[in-house]
């Protein structure tokens, strides 16, 4: 690692790019090689996770730590949308959409590098009901309709991120998908 190092440094220098070295830490993932890395006569600062694009990362690659700090930024979010769950004026089908665009993207962001443990799982699947009154058509009460939003898996995560990243290929073959003809 430390011959990496050294390597980008000297790359980096050779353009007008220097390494940070207050900024710049150093994380041991699978190795049993325990020598610190310096740079420019200055050791780098060992450390057990990080964070890199709002995701936690340790040495056993995803942490744990990220999964609930997603679960709860996820709860967050959810919370945030008490007034359109709550809104009459919704349908059913427009609050599912809303609580898949702001919540589950926030939860499995990320989630194809996670470790498919059991633990996991159980920590990200959620179940939550969305319901609605809507009029009794014979003018009787309100009848409360639920309608349960699927509970979220890790596995969906892959789909998830084909659906919403336009710049990702689909995994479906060309004469499957929905084409407009002009």
């Amino acid at each position: 690692m430390q011959i990496k190092t050294t390597s980008v440094a000297s790359v980096s220098a050779s353009v007008g790019l220097n390494i940070h070295k207050g900024k710049t830490k150093v994380l041991k993932y699978n190795t049993e090689n325990s020598n610190p890395i310096t740079l420019d006569g200055e050791t780098l600062e060992d450390v057990e996770s990080f964070t890199y694009l709002r995701s936690i990362i340790d040495e056993q690659g995803v942490s744990d730590a990220d999964i609930e700090a997603r679960i709860g930024n996820a709860r967050t979010a959810f919370i945030q949308l008490k007034n359109i769950r709550d809104s009459k004026q919704l349908s059913t089908n427009i609050k599912i959409t809303i609580f898949n665009t702001n919540v589950k993207i926030i939860l499995l962001y990320g989630a194809e590098t996670w470790r498919n443990t059991t633990t996991i799982i159980k920590k990200v699947q959620q179940q939550r009901t969305v319901r609605e009154n809507k009029p009794d058509p014979r003018g009787g009460r309100n009848q409360e309709e639920a309608l349960e939003v699927d509970r979220t898996h890790i596995e969906e995560s892959t789909q998830l991120r084909h659906k919403t990243s336009p710049h990702m290929e689909s995994s479906r073959p060309k004469e499957k998908r929905k084409t407009k003809e002009h």
